[in-house]
């Protein structure tokens, strides 16, 4: 059985940015809901179900920037997976 490829450097760069902005996009939309409808009830099941997905890109970010650290220890950076704003390129 063929060995799989890891993700390069490069490739867990890019993944990060755009997970990051992803995170941000459903932060975003989270703030929204939640000034729109009550916090409690059926009315907040969407805003939950966001938080719920940005928990899900946050600790996929997590292991994903535990595996690059296991890959690449000499290049891994946090701000791989966790990009300054002015970093955060491209679309999700």
């Amino acid at each position: 059985m063929a060995k799989k490829q890891k993700l390069t450097v490069e490739e867990h760069t890019q993944l990060g940015q755009r997970l990051a902005m992803m995170r941000d996009g459903l932060a975003t939309l989270q703030v929204q809901l939640a000034s729109a409808y009550p916090q409690t009830g059926l009315a907040a099941a969407p805003a939950r179900n966001l938080e719920k997905a940005r928990k899900a890109i946050d600790e996929a970010r997590s292991d994903l920037e535990n595996a690059l650290y296991r890959e690449y220890p000499e290049q891994a950076a946090t701000t791989i997976y966790h990009p300054h704003t002015e970093d955060r390129v491209g679309t999700a």
